[in-house]
């Protein structure tokens, strides 16, 4: 005859109370074997219900040790406690302890689930036991659209769905009308036949007697045992088939539909939660999309004057107070450089502000002095009759070209500019031509007008030396070439270094590192949204692990590892905040879609790779603030959790 399936020897158990402690249990020696059918009888508050906790490793004991089959219990670790209540144990409760969202199939197949049993198998199982139990009919039912006798069944077939080798079943007809009381018990009478064994916990004397073994407890400590029925041999266990590789993605698609299940039970409350995120992530991808839309637009405009294009400023740099003090730049330094072989052409410039009068129009305009070249080098398009040449610069010819802006602001009748006079500084000048900017122009916007730069220092300031010089670099010439023998020709020709270029590619570079810093510093106060919005994520996740203590206890009785409770609680935290990433985006883009529609000047791009890291930083806080409540969840007391109403 083999030796006891269960077997404690000077178990314990005793619980804080305020200072001090209280003993629930005392010295327990019990043997149950295979095959047994034992009730543990006593009043309220006797220590019955603690001691089948221990025997089914929901609770440890204080002292003493507890052996099943032979093997310590008190040595193994969480992970081995819940394979032992997966594998050998099935529960039945007095109030059924099953899961309201679930089906009955789906409430029977949960202890499957976490043993690893492929789905096809498990559900078919969960099927065929439900139906042995007369609830074939009922399969697709939920535990609210079924009576107490009927979820009773159900939790009986939860017990077998893994074999239950050893049932435990707590106050099992306290909650059931007398009829359904028998009924169960018959059932349980048919299970030990079978081989189950058998403990029941009640308070019910002629239930007891129903039962061929009685242990009588009190005030925590054994006043009678009948004795051990003769045992018999340890049943064969019919366990459902199970798969180590595909258990993970298993019990992943069973966190998942759980997660679905409790954001649909609490529609309201999960958008609210959701909220933070969407706004968040459509406010830094909304900014994101501004920052790339404007640099974009930056640096279009600034390609449109070309990247061959080299000034020639006094000074050490822009805002350089000591710049308009020195007088060393002249037309001679634009005709040496323009004699270069890098050179396509240069052109002197000088620039005065004057008020210009045509008829009854007066307005202030930014006036330029130029080279012939200098439409060549800048960015413009002649609209209108043609630039001044060579000649007009040589001859001081009081010509002037004028922008679109100067043209339509001088001429608001409508009339043709080209050859009419105008008054700058009440100097006449003709018009010869009207052109058109294509690129950026740096600087307060206002109307321009181009004059030979000659023309501008014999009747309008007076001064010999200008004010820069461009310099149109040969499109297959280097760059840095360039500005290296500029600087050179320069210094020698002055000697020293009172001047300093720039270029369309170091506005490129400040403009793009302005830009990205703003973007940088703007997306910064977006993402504190976000992080408002992950800490609403888990305090929300912390009330959904209270209100659903319960469940966790349900889980965890039937066999779930911390790390399927980490897992589930986790996989809702990520699900609620992608949902709210993909709202997020959606918005974004929405919001992206109405503002290029309604408002064309504000600039918005939305770079593919935006919407992926939205998505991965949607994942990575819930993740981060979905951790501790699923922390929290996990290590939930099995017995407090599953006493929580």
């Amino acid at each position: 005859m083999e030796g006891p399936l269960i077997s404690l020897r000077g178990v314990g158990r005793v619980y804080p109370a305020g200072d001090g402690e209280v003993a629930v249990l005392s010295d327990i020696d019990l043997d149950i074997w295979p095959g047994e059918m034992v009730a543990i009888v006593g009043a309220s508050g006797s220590g019955k219900s603690t001691l089948m906790n221990i025997l089914g490793c929901l609770d440890r004991p204080s002292s003493g040790t507890y052996r099943f089959a032979g093997q310590d219990v008190g040595t193994l670790d969480e992970a081995g406690r819940a394979r032992l209540r997966r594998e050998h144990f099935g529960f039945i409760f007095q109030r059924y302890q099953l899961l309201p969202e679930f089906d009955a199939v789906a409430n029977v197949e949960m202890p499957a689930v976490y043993a690893g049993a492929p789905r096809g198998g498990r559900r078919r199982r969960a099927a065929e036991l439900l139906d042995r139990l007369g609830l074939g009919g009922k399969l697709a039912s939920r535990p609210a659209q079924l009576s107490g006798g009927q979820q009773q069944r159900v939790s009986v077939a939860r017990a077998l769905i893994n074999g239950g080798e050893v049932i435990l079943a707590d106050e099992p007809t306290g909650a059931l009308d007398t009829r359904s009381g028998a009924e169960l018990i018959a059932l349980l009478t048919e299970l030990n036949a079978q081989g189950h064994t058998i403990v029941i916990v009640t308070h019910d004397p002629a239930l007891a007697a129903r039962v061929g073994r009685t242990v009588e407890i009190s005030d925590g400590r054994i006043l009678r045992d009948t004795g051990p029925v003769a045992g018999r041999a340890r049943m064969q266990v019919a366990r459902p088939a199970r798969r180590p590789v595909g258990a993970a993605l298993d019990r992943l698609a069973e966190a998942l539909r759980m997660a679905v299940r409790s954001m649909a039970a609490h529609r309201l409350r999960t958008f609210l939660t959701m909220l933070g995120i969407i706004i968040g992530i459509a406010a830094v991808v909304s900014v994101v999309a501004l920052g790339t839309g404007s640099r974009e637009r930056v640096l279009a405009d600034i390609s449109a004057i070309g990247t061959s294009t080299i000034d020639i400023r006094p000074g050490t740099g822009f805002g350089d107070r000591r710049a308009a003090a020195i007088t060393t730049l002249g037309p001679d330094d634009a005709a040496a450089l323009a004699a270069q072989p890098f050179a396509v052409s240069a052109s002197p410039q000088v620039q005065t502000q004057a008020t210009v009068t045509r008829g009854s129009v007066s307005t202030s305009a930014r006036v330029q002095g130029v080279g012939a070249g200098y439409f060549d080098i800048g960015a413009f398009r002649v609209t209108a009759g043609q630039p001044f040449d060579a000649g007009a610069v040589a001859r001081r010819d009081q010509v002037v070209v004028l922008d679109a802006d100067a043209a339509a602001t001088l001429f608001p009748d409508g009339s043709d500019p080209v050859g009419q006079t105008i008054l700058i500084d009440r100097v006449p000048m003709r018009v010869i031509g009207i052109v058109q900017q294509t690129g950026i122009s740096f600087g307060p916007r206002t109307i321009g007008l181009y004059l030979p730069y000659t023309t501008v220092a014999v009747r309008l300031t007076g001064q010999s030396d200008i004010d820069s010089i461009s310099v149109r670099i040969a499109d297959d010439f280097d760059m840095a070439l360039a500005e290296r023998l500029i600087t050179e020709i320069m210094i020698a020709r002055n000697g020293s270094r009172d001047f300093f270029l720039t270029n369309s590619d170091t506005i490129r570079s400040t403009i793009t590192s302005t830009t990205e810093t703003l973007t940088i510093l703007i997306a910064s106060i977006a993402v504190i949204s976000l992080l408002v919005g992950g800490i609403g994520v888990m305090n929300i996740m912390l009330v959904s692990v209270t209100e659903r203590t319960r469940e966790i206890g349900v889980r965890m009785s039937v066999g779930a590892r911390r790390s399927d409770i980490v897992t589930q609680f986790l996989i809702e935290a990520v699900l609620v905040c992608l949902t709210g990433g993909v709202l997020g985006v959606a918005l974004a883009f929405g919001a992206g879609e109405a503002a290029g529609r309604f408002l064309p000047q504000i600039p918005l791009e939305f770079p593919p790779e935006t919407a992926l890291w939205a998505f991965a930083a949607s994942s990575l806080i819930g993740i981060v603030f979905g951790f501790l409540p699923a922390r929290a969840a996990a290590r939930l007391d099995p017995v407090q959790a599953l006493a929580r109403e």
